[in-house]
């Protein structure tokens, strides 16, 4: 019987054949660094850039343990900001493919801090865009958020229907999304959003005031600490695993000409309440040798946040081929184990 490829599985073939040089910003952080991982394994020359604001050198150290010395001397961080041209334009020289993942990221730490947020994530954002115009890179593709359909009720989202933002935030990547529009009117340069639901997996910090819901607590329930579930329990999301992620991201940037100037959802498609996922996460740490017996403690809803989140991912699946490997079960099933032993 003959095996055919998926789309995915192609692009890595021909990237092997054909190495590249990426440029990857926020390369020391959760995505970044999973992303520099599938790309030195894939034999590519990689370029980083990242100041550390949310990103961390063991990041980087994991990821240079987990490639050969050959593959990591293909690598070449930039410790700079995106706040500053010159670094941008230090960082895209040269470089094929566009992987614009840095950002300040968190609905709360926007709203206790909108003009950093507003600053790194607009007026970097712009300097990037005008960096890889100006280098003539074959792609640019950055992470747009599921946080820009706002107080939109439909369920499941989709990328033409969008409603007021309910967070600085969530203006700042609605602004991306406008400032990669303008770009590609203006100048004919092309970008690709990537709309992210929920991304989790190993690296995605436990730690600080805006850490995301599964690591902080699966920390919580290693540690045996309580665990505070923001409102009944019952808010939804469409939690995604890492590695769905860097495939949509590899498919982005590889992506043909009519494929670009758009945004696509990158999630699974379903939609987990916050209860379930308390439930799964205990399950999988007790499969992982860890036991927690506390039931969660119930507060209030948490500002500037949405009541239910799920995508409709049928627009990036026909354009780019995107097939989700992962869904929230089976990415807690493989990402458990990086965090017992991590935080045992």
């Amino acid at each position: 019987m003959v095996m055919t490829l998926t789309a995915y599985e192609k692009i890595k073939e021909s990237l092997i054949n054909e190495p590249k040089t990426w440029l990857i910003t926020g390369v020391a952080g959760f995505i970044g660094s999973n992303l520099l991982e599938t790309l030195l394994l894939l034999n590519q020359k990689v370029v980083g850039l990242d100041n550390f604001a949310t990103g961390f050198q063991h990041n980087l150290d994991e990821v240079q343990g987990l490639v050969s010395k050959d593959q990591w001397q293909s690598f070449t961080f930039i410790e700079g900001d995106i706040r500053n041209l010159n670094d941008c334009q230090t960082a895209c020289t040269g470089v094929d493919y566009v992987l614009h993942q840095a950002a300040l990221g968190s609905v709360p730490r926007s709203i206790a801090d909108p003009i950093n947020t507003n600053d790194t994530n607009i007026s970097g954002f712009l300097n990037m865009l005008v960096a890889a115009r100006d280098a003539k890179v074959l792609s640019f593709t950055y992470a747009a958020s599921s946080s820009t359909y706002g107080d939109h009720p439909a369920l499941p989202k989709v990328e033409e229907n969008i409603g007021n933002p309910l967070s600085p935030y969530a203006v700042t990547k609605y602004v991306n999304e406008l400032y990669a529009d303008v770009f590609a009117r203006t100048y004919g340069f092309k970008t690709i959003g990537l709309r992210y639901f929920n991304i989790f997996g190993k690296r995605q910090t436990p730690d600080g005031a805006y850490a995301a819901v599964i690591p902080k607590w699966t920390a919580g329930m290693i540690q045996g600490d309580s665990v505070f579930i923001n409102g009944d329990g019952e808010t939804s999301r469409d939690f995604n695993f890492i590695e769905n992620a860097v495939q949509a991201n590899l498919l982005a940037a590889t992506a043909d000409e009519e494929a670009k100037n758009e945004i696509y959802n990158v999630a699974v498609g379903g939609r987990t309440t916050l209860n379930v996922l308390f439930t799964a996460l205990k399950q999988n740490l007790a499969i992982n040798g860890v036991s927690y017996t506390h039931e969660p403690v119930f507060r209030d809803f948490r500002e500037g946040d949405v009541r239910h989140s799920q995508a409709d991912i049928s627009k990036i699946q026909n354009a780019l081929g995107y097939a989700p490997n992962f869904d929230v079960m089976a990415g807690i099933q493989k990402a458990m184990p990086w965090y017992v032993e991590l935080l045992s």
